[in-house]
């Protein structure tokens, strides 16, 4: 009976470390989003550069994921969790103290390093403490406290921002990752040995990042893209080169002879992909468009948070009860609708009329999607490769994010360029003040006229801007709608036949 209360006491702790490490990650993605716009006017940014802020961070995630995962299963969940979380913390320490954007954006990489190493073995250590039977449940709370941990962030990242400027967001971050190596420290036991130890394969890790890399950066850099997009090909092909000879391999290319394994991550590179990007765009309408003030803007992020707080340790149990090809194409389809309303509102919405529906929406699909897929992913390989599955996972959610962002940020701007131009025409606006406003077409809806402009002619172009940022912010709102039935069509088609082991019990 002790023995028993023991375990019990150990996988709480487990859980709760994992939560909180996971955590870190998720308030990052929503705090930082929510402190862009004041970033933007405190070091006078445009959009296209303002986006490495973002993509700097899961760059390095989405290069080093992978061999976050790898080094897990080859050094220790736990050794690896507490590292992560240690170097997290003196990067998000460099964000907070940075005078330059140039010198935020290094610590941004720094902070995507330490995630790397922290965010796989958080699933990992779930699935090496929990049974096969309690695993499920165990996900989806820890589905459910991240995300309602994650509703304090724009909270309290909104009045951060607006009480203390944005970096007191990332300063807050330091005692966070800092009180979870020390809980792992403290209460998450060692891992067992390995059964069969094997050395990190190198020169794969090298040749992976260095695709994932390259890729990430083709698709986020301003001008010619072909040499890293060539660069990436070629690192990429060396990398599937060197898996097939290496023993043993880092990444074992037969583990996406699953089904459910490799479509569930395709349908996560879709669905995290329209989450991402579509959600980038929101606090930019609601602080520049609707007038939100940071705070307004991350609590109007709140019903989201809460519906898959409360919503997703149910959601762990849809798969055991249903089948999971039918609960894993729901969802998604779910999102998209929220995607689509979210575009409905105007310029002076109402937020209970024009924003929340779509909120609520979207929220009710991810919590239908989340908890499923995760379960769906890590019950696909056997325990052993719990950390390569936690990180081949996680890569495709990060890889996804900073791909729709970048190409969502370029769509941005192609779209926004012709729809101010016509707005400011037909707002009366002077050819010469038209054409010096379409030359800052990058800054989206920070754009404003200029100092000494008079405030009817201001407000016609302040107008104007929202009117071409909201028709803008439409079209994005559908693509990320487009992109979540399509992760759906994914899980409907890659789990035809081949359902997980748990639901052919």
């Amino acid at each position: 009976m002790t023995s028993n209360t023991d375990s019990m006491r150990t996988q709480t702790w487990v859980l709760t470390t994992a939560i909180l490490g996971s955590g870190l990650v998720f308030i990052e993605g929503t705090v930082v989003n929510l402190a862009l716009p004041a970033l933007q006017a405190d070091l006078h940014a445009a959009s296209t550069d303002l986006q490495w802020v973002v993509n700097a961070y899961l760059l390095m995630l989405g290069s080093f994921m992978l061999i976050g995962g790898s080094l897990g299963d080859r050094f220790g969940m736990r050794r690896v969790f507490i590292t992560g979380s240690l170097v997290f913390a003196f990067g998000a320490a460099g964000c907070a103290f940075a005078p330059s954007l140039p010198l935020l954006v290094a610590a941004r990489v720094l902070q995507g390093a330490g995630g790397a190493l922290l965010v796989p073995a958080c699933l990992a250590l779930i699935s090496l403490h929990y049974s096969v039977k309690e695993r499920g449940r165990a996900i989806g709370i820890w589905a459910g406290a991240s995300a309602l941990t994650t509703a304090v962030g724009p909270l309290l990242g909104g009045a951060l921002v607006d009480g203390w400027g944005w970096h007191s967001v990332f300063l807050l971050m330091v005692p966070l990752a800092a009180l979870a190596a020390a809980l792992a420290a403290w209460k998450v036991p060692v891992d067992p040995p390995p059964a069969h130890a094997r050395d990190l394969d190198y020169p794969g890790a090298a040749l992976l990042a260095a695709a994932l890399g390259l890729c990430i950066y083709a698709f986020t850099v301003r001008g010619s893209a072909w040499l890293p997009a060539a660069c990436a090909l070629l690192a990429g092909a060396g990398f599937l080169w060197r898996e097939h000879r290496a023993k043993p391999p880092m990444l074992s290319l037969g583990l996406f002879r699953s089904w459910p394994f490799s479509g569930t991550n395709l349908m996560t590179l879709m669905l995290y992909g329209a989450l991402s990007g579509g959600l980038y765009f929101l606090p930019f309408d609601l602080i520049q468009v609707q007038g939100y003030t940071a705070l307004q803007a991350g609590a109007a992020f709140l019903p989201f948070v809460l519906i898959m707080g409360f919503g997703s340790s149910l959601a762990g149990d849809l798969i055991r009860r249903f089948d999971p090809r039918r609960v894993l194409t729901l969802g998604p389809l779910l999102t998209a609708g929220g995607f689509l309303l979210l575009g409905l509102p105007g310029t002076q919405a109402d937020y209970l009329t024009g924003f929340l529906p779509g909120i609520i929406v979207m929220g009710v699909g991810m919590t239908v999607s989340v908890t499923p897929l995760t379960t769906v992913v890590m019950e696909a390989l056997s325990p052993e490769h719990a950390g390569i599955a936690s990180g081949v996972n996680n890569t495709a959610a990060r890889l996804a994010g900073v791909l729709a962002v970048a190409g969502m940020t370029a769509l941005a701007v192609t779209l926004f360029s012709p729809a101010v131009a016509h707005a400011l025409e037909g707002a009366g606006v002077p050819d010469g003040l038209s054409g010096q406003l379409q030359g800052g077409a990058a800054q989206l809806a920070e754009l404003t006229a200029p100092p000494g402009t008079s405030p009817d002619l201001a407000q016609s172009v302040h107008a104007a801007v929202g009117s071409a940022y909201v028709y803008t912010f439409r079209r994005i709102m559908q693509l990320s709608a487009l992109m979540a039935a399509l992760a759906g069509a994914v899980a409907w088609f890659s789990l035809a036949q081949h359902p997980t082991r748990r639901a052919r019990r």
